[in-house]
């Protein structure tokens, strides 16, 4: 299943034209403390090798069946467990759906620290529905020379989260919360790397 998800969107990141994240997520860069625009444009021409990705056990998580737990960690795609390891296997997950749509001329790997990934409640899921907010740094590295290309940066990610009936019938279809999770972060990851992507439904 994994494999064939691989291949369906490597062939739609390679048949469609870039599309921006101007309303799925925002891009700044981190400069001694404050955020600043990019002041020159970045050439890229990645093909993405390997990712570092940590998710610091310092972050608190919620299990809290409410609206809107007030937490760092909020995530029930997957059964009770090590919310940690989910979130970096949700991460590593993506890196590999990315790498066929990234197959430039200079190889690279990234560094990924979670800040935040709020997702939603059951509570939520099952009625309004609501947004998982994700919210990363991210750097990028030349894989050979171990060469900052691209300095940390912080992405904020969001995704629609839908509920009630909606929610069900994306379960019944297979869109798990995992699985719509995953797709979009390999999303965010080949548009942030230049290549290009459509953004998943």
């Amino acid at each position: 299943m994994v494999y064939l998800r691989i291949l369906l969107l490597a062939s739609l990141f390679s048949a469609l034209s870039a599309c921006t994240l101007t309303q799925q997520t925002a891009a700044v860069f981190e400069v001694n403390g404050s955020t600043s625009e990019v002041s020159e444009p970045v050439i890229r021409d990645y093909a993405l090798v390997s990712a570092k990705i940590s998710i610091p056990r310092t972050l608190k998580v919620s299990e809290a069946n409410m609206y809107y737990p007030m937490a760092d960690i909020v995530w029930r795609g997957d059964a009770p467990g090590d919310r940690y390891a989910q979130i970096g296997s949700l991460f590593s997950d993506a890196v590999e759906l990315a790498k066929p749509a990234l197959t430039g001329a200079v190889p690279v790997k990234i560094g990924v620290t979670l800040i935040r990934f709020h997702g939603v409640t059951e509570k939520t899921r099952s009625s309004v529905g609501g947004v998982y907010n994700i919210l990363f740094t991210f750097t990028v590295r030349n894989a050979q020379t171990g060469e900052i290309i691209e300095p940390a940066r912080v992405i904020e990610a969001d995704l629609p989260a839908p509920g009630g009936q909606v929610a069900m019938l994306q379960d019944v279809m297979g869109q798990t919360e995992r699985v719509r999770v995953t797709d979009f972060l390999a999303y965010v990851l080949v548009t942030e790397l230049g290549g290009q992507a459509t953004m998943p439904e």
